[in-house]
């Protein structure tokens, strides 16, 4: 059996005769920037959120950029952050010119862990991005206790985590901003990149608008150094689209989630460490991501038997050549080297089969047996 890490030929198809024609109606409306759809896009995430504003850019990695610009931060801060993360969470710190500072993260939930942040405050630390790991939030109250302490901004690394709760409250409820990702792997894909920040704050939301136009307001008038971020009205109107269903599909991902977990559980309880999700969060499944030992090997022996996997992440962004110069190295942070060595990610998407799920597991069976 085949089974892909992501198909979304399914929902295209279920989809495919509302998508032709949002996307007719842009190209006969000839309005191509900024329109209507991501006006609409914008409202809509920023209810979702429950938040008042939201503003729609280029893609994910543009979303925290952005974010720690209008936020303040330039070059000489330091913004606290995860080692166990994608490269464009420290990759837009250091765009800024501000430098990363590192934070080992919670065994349990892969994200930073909030009481080893505040050891690494400086007077030249400006923010913290917490990173929502696999669709499961961090420890939030507890970030934003030592934020509010020390006077410094949070801004939610949300790519993987639109419609995740804690405590009852969405991303982007805590921090000064939260961002999202619309990359077509994301629980809300677009078809190529977009992105959103979405933030209480009106000061911020007014920043980020100026940001993504080159910092022009009126148009031709630049006060702020911006650049080119528009979330496309194409990609918009494909959001449009697929919104409504997010809710639905991020509830088939938990229920997919708890079949892999099951299963696992009485067939590999001695082999795999499974995901927990936290009593008082609600986990939307980006990813669903075990821990295993001989991890490569797994991974090898699935692929042969044509199953798709991932390993995020391989290597810490401290020990990743671009960060040399920051002086850390293997073993400054053991869990998230514990991490890179053992977390691969199975096939999940909505349209994911119980029958593919148990060849899954049972190909994982046959490997340790």
């Amino acid at each position: 059996m085949k089974v892909p890490m992501l198909d979304l030929s399914e929902q295209y198809s279920n989809l495919r005769d509302e998508m032709l024609k949002a996307l007719d109606d842009v190209m006969t409306s000839t309005r191509f920037i900024l329109g209507s759809n991501v006006k609409k896009l914008e409202t809509d995430v920023a209810e979702f959120s429950n938040v008042p504003y939201a503003v729609g850019v280029a893609n994910g990695s543009d979303a925290i950029h952005i974010s720690l610009q209008a936020c303040g931060v330039t070059a000489g801060d330091e913004v606290i952050t995860t080692p166990f993360t994608f490269f464009a969470t420290a990759g837009a710190i250091a765009r800024c010119g501000a430098t990363p500072v590192f934070v080992d993260i919670d065994p349990v939930t892969f994200n930073i862990n909030p009481e080893l942040i505040e050891e690494k405050i400086t007077p030249k630390t400006k923010a913290i991005i917490p990173v929502h790991l696999y669709g499961q939030m961090a420890e939030m109250d507890r970030i934003m206790e030592i934020a509010d302490k020390h006077g410094i901004f949070v801004v939610e690394d949300a790519a993987q985590a639109i419609g995740a709760t804690y405590k009852g409250k969405h991303t982007g409820e805590y921090g000064h901003t939260a961002t999202y990702s619309f990359f077509p792997t994301k629980n809300l894909g677009a078809y190529g990149d977009a992105g959103m920040i979405v933030t209480k704050h009106e000061d911020l939301a007014e920043k980020m608008s100026v940001i993504r136009v080159h910092g022009s307001k009126p148009k031709y008038y630049h006060h702020v150094l911006g650049y080119n971020s528009r979330l496309d009205e194409m990609q918009a109107a494909v959001l449009n689209v697929k919104f409504p269903h997010l809710n639905e599909w991020s509830e088939k991902r938990r229920a997919r989630a708890d079949i892999y977990t099951a299963l696992l559980k009485n067939k590999l309880q001695d082999k795999v460490v499974t995901p927990i999700e936290v009593s008082d969060r609600h986990h939307v499944f980006h990813q669903y991501t075990i821990r295993v030992e001989r991890r490569d090997e797994l991974q090898a022996y699935l692929k042969e038997q044509g199953v798709a996997t991932m390993i995020y992440y391989p290597l810490p962004l401290n020990v990743q050549p671009v960060f040399a110069e920051l002086g850390y190295k293997e073993g400054d942070f053991p869990e998230s080297d514990k991490a890179a060595r053992e977390a691969i990610s199975l096939p999940m998407f909505p349209e994911l089969t119980e029958e593919q799920q148990t060849y899954v597991v049972e190909c994982i069976e046959k490997f340790y047996n």
